[in-house]
């Protein structure tokens, strides 16, 4: 199947500010791309490729004072199956672990492991030594946070989210990782395209956020939010959480003033 996805955002911007892109597809699906990627910046100003640390594609410009408008538009190619399914797998002991996954079991800016280890193993403590207990994280989070736009807050935590048990598809994805990482198991914060393919249409298009547990020697999608196999999500990046990911960081004073987001099947016959 194919998959139309892009997005046009725009800024008040009121001095020039440098800001640091993380809107490109992740490296690994550029290939399932139909057309190269190209982010285009109105007024026309020079962009800086670049491949961080966690290995995400990313960009920066030096915004010009004034309305700045970002937009991208690109089809991708998709095998249309839902997410692999990790049922029945072992949980990898964290001497067993790649050296490069340990920082996924340490704490990070939204994800206080050591603050939240004590609520993780008493919650989770007695379930099987394996994919179960993933997927008993997985079915808390959904069972006890309600989701809301209202509830966004850019400085909430996944302490904060256990307590307050509200929030948006980062929280739900942010309380689950720290769970997970309190009990050994590796996880990981991802951001990308996710479309209604396959379930009822959920409202106005956004990006998605989801996880990744590492499970028995590979990385397998979880999403605490909808907790179902989903079809059609296009990973943009990967970090320890949302500050690695942020869709757009500014270096100053920015004001979004208009976010639009798309990501829909191609009919066959327009394929």
């Amino acid at each position: 199947m194919q998959i139309r996805i892009g997005y046009e955002l725009a800024f008040e911007v009121a001095r020039p500010t440098p800001m640091q892109l993380m809107l490109y597809v992740h490296p690994e699906r550029a290939g399932d791309l139909r057309n190269p990627e190209k982010i285009v910046v109105e007024p026309a100003i020079p962009l800086e490729n670049f491949i961080d640390g966690f290995g995400n594609r990313a960009a920066r410009i030096l915004a010009s004072a004034g309305s700045v408008r970002i937009r991208y538009d690109n089809v991708i190619d998709d095998p249309g199956r839902p997410d692999v399914s990790f049922t029945g797998l072992r949980l990898t002991p964290v001497h067993e672990t790649p050296p490069e996954c340990w920082r996924f079991l340490l704490a990070s800016r939204y994800c206080e492991v050591d603050r939240m280890s004590q609520i993780a193993w008493d919650l989770f403590g007695s379930t099987p030594e394996s994919s179960e207990r993933v997927q008993a994280v997985v079915e808390w989070v959904h069972a006890n946070v309600t989701f809301g736009y209202e509830f966004a807050s850019p400085t909430k935590s996944a302490h904060d989210v256990y307590l307050e048990r509200r929030g948006v598809c980062r929280d739900f994805q942010h309380l689950a990782i720290t769970f997970l990482r309190a009990l050994n198991i590796p996880a990981r914060y991802t951001s990308g395209f996710l479309g209604d393919i396959g379930v009822p249409a959920s409202g106005p298009m956004d990006f998605s956020a989801w996880a990744e547990a590492y499970l028995d020697g590979a990385w397998y999608t979880i999403d605490a939010r909808h907790n179902r196999a989903r079809i059609g999500r296009v990973v943009m990046a990967r970090g320890r959480d949302a500050v690695d990911v942020a869709l757009t960081t500014a270096f100053g004073a920015a004001t979004l003033t208009q976010f639009t987001v798309w990501t829909d099947e191609v009919a066959a016959a327009a394929a």
